[in-house]
């Protein structure tokens, strides 16, 4: 009768063993199930993780400042006055590349910024539009000149007036 004890015993402990194997692979199965629930409930798929992915981290701004202010006088005056501009600027770009070629050029730079603001009307910078069509046309103007010049991808991201004076 002993023997038959000893048998028991160990078909017990078999079974506590199995159990404790069953209850742990039903709360992974449980785990997974849920955090499946979770993923499918907050909408992502796997589009959006790609696009995430996908997007390119930018890079921190490289300032430039150009030292010496642009001062002109404009070739239509207003109402036959006499009238001047004084402009600072600084240029922004996401690659010390780029500044550094707008360094190497930038004789030619200030030559055609010289041009355009010469070119510009009195009147038509009156209003932030117009300051701010002149903005945009400094900075097609230099990334013109950087694509003539250099063969980099990457151009001026903006250009800033940090003193914009007319009298």
């Amino acid at each position: 009768m002993a023997e038959k004890q000893d048998d028991i015993e160990v078909a017990e402990e078999k079974n506590s063993k199995t159990t404790k194997i069953l209850v742990i692979i039903i709360a992974v199965l449980l785990l997974a199930v849920i955090g499946l629930g979770v993923f499918m409930l907050t909408g992502n798929d796997g589009e959006e993780i790609a696009e995430q992915q996908s997007e390119p981290v930018k890079q921190a701004p490289v300032y430039y400042t150009i030292e010496e202010p642009f001062i002109v006088n404009f070739s239509e005056q207003s109402n036959g006055q006499v009238r001047y501009m004084q402009v600072k600027m600084k240029v922004m770009a996401r690659s010390q590349a780029v500044i550094d070629a707008v360094k190497t050029h930038l004789p030619a730079i200030q030559h055609e910024l010289l041009m355009l603001l010469y070119s510009q009307n009195y009147d038509g910078l009156l209003t932030s539009e117009g300051t701010q069509a002149l903005q945009q046309a400094c900075l097609e103007t230099i990334n013109r000149i950087l694509q003539s010049e250099t063969s980099l991808e990457n151009e001026l991201e903006a250009v800033y007036f940090t003193s914009f004076l007319m009298q």
